[in-house]
């Protein structure tokens, strides 16, 4: 046999048809290839006729992990059963097909359906249906096809073909149609609280668009060129058949009187027994009494339907004597079974469903295997029939296809109404119980597991409910049947289910025995379901009308909490270390998702909150403002390291341990002890500031600071420096040309400024830092402050931005190149001020006349540290003298700052020994005064000076004494 490819447009892709390729030896087989989806079908029909009464059709559908790519999960690493979705696409397949074979055609077939390649845009089960549909269509296997399939979706208003898995969030219709020309055959979907008159034009609409599809197999059919074969029918015997209908008639009538089943199926079993009495051979010896007696159990079940059927068209009186449209008697009830999450009964007539909730966390979700991926349900439904429930003595079994679908029908109708994660994070389990049944067990579950939803707490936002209806079609009287029974399902031409809320339709299933019906009867069958749903809904209100406010006290509390998503790495800890000493701990159960939120689930609202407070404590991150309690975790030079939080520590700097001036570290705090410290700064690379200091005592009321203001608590203490002056008086995108500024002496703004900034003090000389002072009784100069110029006597000059303290006198030498000045010779003078932002080395040490350096970390310069905490670099202290060029020097801030002034220098012939001087001091609070700490009165005060103690300095406006620029220096030395 030759290869015979055909092709069409589907729902703007391309559908390619191929057989005489594969699997030659079956019956037929067509390779349909949709994108890059491919499935393969074969049809094999036996020859040799079935010994049984009825079809025997199997349709099977497997999934090839290799068609997407994919090795199964499992320990044995191949397919084994057929997962749920793939017994639900083979019910997709036989549905449609079924009813299209010959009522006489006993004879087995099989068909299989083989998925050799998914491209996860174009779904497997409905190229798989059309195949089917084509191989059976140019086989010899009687068969009165072809029959199309398709899936319709409705997005922004528009009716659309085939739409892909990435549409399925924005359609608000999710619609699996099969059809033949006359009509639809199958409709099997969800939807989103649609309209019925909408859902009647997506299904008519479908049925339009797969006409191509049918001319399709068509085309293929004239290529292939096959004729259908001859086949063996089951005798005759039409004489026998009137004989028992004129013989049974009347006791059919007499049967179908009765209402109550089980009582009407004895009755009708007696009509059975007549008829097995009065026509069987009672020993059969020949062929022709086995076909006798087989033909008297056909021609019963005939007669019986004929007459249930004729009973409802023309008495327009049902089985159980309703109207069309009534639906039987409903009780409901709540709360049944004290101990589960939820539960509720449902009783419809001879129908009755137990629904059962359970609530888990995220442990219990499904994690399924397939080939479109690996993905959890967090809502399941699970429907079981046993066989009690129809009155049968046989043994449970497993769930089996009709399980599987009804169930998977009715989650359907409930997953609309089912709250997100993030409103309610439990995992859903709803176990359906049918104990009665006489028709729509199925929609009995949907009404029970609604109720059961809302007895447990879930919060749905609406009940649902579901109902079942039939259709009797007799030439052109019809009957549409609302809350069909069982005899009617099964004797009836239609049998369609609508599941939905009172704003509209969530799920939706039709089967037709007959090649379609017209849309005005679609139409009217709608309207009669809806109306029946409502009064079904109202039955149910009646028991329960809103979910509980609260769920059972024998369900998990679950508690969600969300923490920034790089934090989940030290809740988990490593290897699980630190979840698993939580659940431990609590005896609680922990679920945590990838965007941080975590989920606590316990019955103990103790343990639950204990578990809280644990993570909470582990992700907590410091706050600027916030006071924390924790112990000193390491010490150094500059500062302590405090954990604040467990696991992370933040530096306390040694200016930020108290109020005055702290020389070591360990005199104030030890490794161990509990200190409670201020979240000052928290820098975004997330180290933290910290301070002790500004949780000690406040200073006293009505103290001065150092301009006269009394001090506040809380207040706001400005620092009036030449620093102040620059940044108030430049513009930011200006850089300060300092040179310019030092030389102007007329520039009197920045020369009162200077002068605002000097204050005499008590047995020392002017101020010594630029913001808060250190000891005031022992030397150190104002900033640009300068002692008076006679011997022994002499103030310390302050240190200010690279420039050098150091006294004057008459025989001070010339200015160094860059305005710095050597200091006095004489004994008795102030010692050198700070260095720009430097710390020196402890304070009080004079010079003693020489140029040695003293030795620290070697043959480095006895500098201390800056006030940030940070340790001095290499090429900033570590070397003989600072660069003032560099520029990462100079935007150093100036707050801050310790105390301290050069160690002492070796022996200089031309410098004698220098008096102390006082350090800079800290940045957040004024030193403590000490009384009578003012100098001399306004009058005379630039001149006057105690003896050793250096007098006020002040500006001199002689043009050579400017001071030296702020910043840069020529440093040839």
């Amino acid at each position: 046999m030759s290869v015979v490819e055909v092709s069409t447009n589907y729902g703007g892709r391309t559908l390619t048809l191929q057989t005489g390729k594969l699997a030659k030896q079956t019956d037929a087989s067509v390779l349909a290839r949709y994108g890059d989806t491919m499935v393969l079908v074969t049809v094999v029909s036996s020859k040799k006729l079935a010994t049984q009464d009825f079809f025997p059709l199997t349709v099977d559908y497997q999934e090839k992990y290799y068609a997407a790519g994919r090795i199964p999960g499992g320990f044995f690493k191949r397919e084994a059963k057929p997962s749920d979705k793939a017994t639900l696409s083979a019910r997709i397949i036989d549905r449609p097909i079924r009813p299209l074979f010959p009522e006489d055609y006993m004879f087995e077939t099989n068909v299989v359906a083989t998925v050799l390649s998914t491209d996860g845009v174009n779904e497997p089960d409905l190229v798989a249906s059309i195949a089917a549909s084509a191989a059976l269509h140019i086989s010899d296997i009687p068969w009165n096809g072809p029959v199309a399939c398709g899936r319709v979706g409705c997005i922004n208003g528009d009716l659309v073909m085939n739409f892909a898995p990435a549409d399925a969030e924005t359609t608000t219709l999710d619609l699996l149609v099969s059809s033949v020309r006359t009509g639809v055959v199958m409709v099997e979907g969800s939807a989103k609280e649609v309209s019925e008159k909408l859902l009647n034009d997506a299904i008519y609409y479908a049925h339009e668009q797969m006409q191509a599809i049918l001319d399709l197999q068509d085309e293929l059919k004239s290529k292939v060129g096959r004729t259908k074969r001859e086949y063996e029918k089951p005798k005759r015997d039409e004489t026998l058949k009137k004989q028992m209908h004129k013989d049974l008639w009347p006791d059919f009538g007499k049967a179908f009187a009765v209402r109550e089943k089980l009582a009407r199926y004895q009755a009708l079993d007696d009509v059975h027994k007549k008829a097995d009495k009065k026509f069987k051979v009672a020993e059969a010896k020949t062929e022709e009494d086995t076909t006798r007696n087989k033909l008297v159990g056909i021609y019963y079940e005939e007669l019986k339907a004929t007459y249930a059927r004729e009973l409802t068209i023309n008495s327009k009186a049902r089985i159980d004597g309703r109207a069309y449209d009534v639906i039987r008697p409903i009780t409901c009830e709540t709360g049944l079974l004290p101990r589960v999450h939820g539960s509720g009964l449902f009783t419809r007539g001879e129908t009755q469903v137990l629904a059962a909730v359970t609530l888990g966390t995220a442990d219990d979700e499904q994690r399924i295997d397939s080939i479109s991926g690996q993905y959890q349900k967090t809502f399941m439904l699970h429907y079981n029939f046993p066989p009690f429930s129809v009155g049968e003595a046989r043994p449970l079994r497993g769930p089996g296809r009709r399980e599987i679908g009804h169930g998977f029908l009715a989650e359907r109708a409930l997953s609309f109404v089912m709250p997100s994660k993030e409103i309610f994070p439990y995992t859903i389990r709803l176990v359906s119980e049918v104990l009665e049944s006489n028709g729509s067990s199925s929609m009995a579950t949907v009404c029970s597991g609604s109720m059961a939803l809302m007895d447990a707490g879930v919060p749905i936002p609406k009940p649902v409910a579901g109902v079942a209806m039939g259709l009797i079609k007799e030439g052109e009287k019809i009957a549409i049947l609302s809350d069909i029974l069982g005899d009617e399902d099964h004797l009836g031409d239609m049998d369609f289910k609508v599941c939905g809320t009172n704003d509209g339709v969530t799920a939706f299933q039709m089967d037709l025995k007959i090649g379609g019906v017209s849309r005005m009867i679609m139409e009217q069958a709608l309207e009669q379901a809806k109306a029946g749903r409502l009064h079904i809904l109202g039955e149910m209100n009646r028991s329960i009308d809103k979910p509980r406010e609260s769920v059972s006290l024998y369900a998990p509390r679950i508690h969600t909490i969300k923490i920034k998503p790089e934090k989940v790495r030290e809740v988990i800890g490593s290897g699980g270390k630190v979840i698993r000493g939580i659940i431990e701990q609590t005896g609680v159960k922990i679920d945590i998702e990838d965007d941080g939120s975590i989920h606590i689930a316990s019955v103990d609202e103790v343990s639950a909150a204990k578990a809280i407070d644990i993570i909470k404590k582990i992700v907590e991150e410091a706050e600027p403002g916030r006071i924390y309690e924790g112990p000193v975790t390491r010490i150094a030079d500059f500062g302590a390291f405090i954990e604040i939080i467990p696991g992370t520590e933040g530096l306390c700097h040694i200016s930020e341990l108290d109020l005055h001036r702290v020389r070591r570290v360990e005199d104030v705090v030890k490794i161990g002890e509990i200190v409670r410290v201020k979240c000052l700064e928290v820098e975004p690379s997330g180290k933290m500031r910290l301070s002790r200091k500004a949780l000690l005592n406040q200073p006293r009321e009505n103290e001065a600071d150092d301009t006269g203001v009394a001090a506040e608590e809380g207040a706001e203490i400005k620092p009036t420096s030449p620093s102040d002056y620059f940044a108030d008086s430049a513009a930011p995108e200006q850089e300060l040309d300092n040179s310019t500024l030092m030389k102007d002496p007329e520039d009197r703004p920045l020369r009162e400024a200077r002068r605002i900034s000097s204050r005499d003090r008590v047995g020392g000389g002017g101020r010594g830092g630029s913001r808060d002072r250190g000891p005031r009784g022992s030397g150190g100069g104002g900033r640009f402050d300068r002692g008076p110029r006679s011997e022994g006597s002499g103030g310390g000059r302050g240190g200010y931005s690279g420039q050098r303290g150091g006294g004057r006198d008459a025989s001070s030498g010339p200015p160094r190149e860059g305005g710095f000045r050597p200091g006095g010779r004489d004994e008795g003078r102030g010692g050198r001020g700070g260095y720009g932002d430097r710390d020196r080395g402890p304070a009080g040490g004079g010079r003693e006349g020489g140029h040695q350096r003293s030795e620290r970390d070697g043959n480095t310069r006895d500098a201390g540290y800056r006030d940030s905490g940070r340790e001095p670099r290499d090429d900033r202290y570590n070397s003989s003298e600072p660069n003032f060029n560099d520029r990462s020097y100079q935007d150093q801030p100036r707050h801050d700052r310790g105390g301290g002034g050069r160690g002492p220098r070796g022996p200089r012939p031309d410098r004698g020994d220098r008096g102390d001087r006082g350090g800079r001091g800290g940045y957040d609070r004024p030193a403590p005064r000490v009384a009578d700490s003012r100098g001399p009165s306004d009058d005379d005060r630039f001149n006057r000076a105690a003896p050793e103690r250096g007098g006020r300095g002040r500006w001199e406006e002689d043009e050579s004494r400017a001071p030296a620029p702020r910043y840069h220096r020529d440093d040839d030395e």
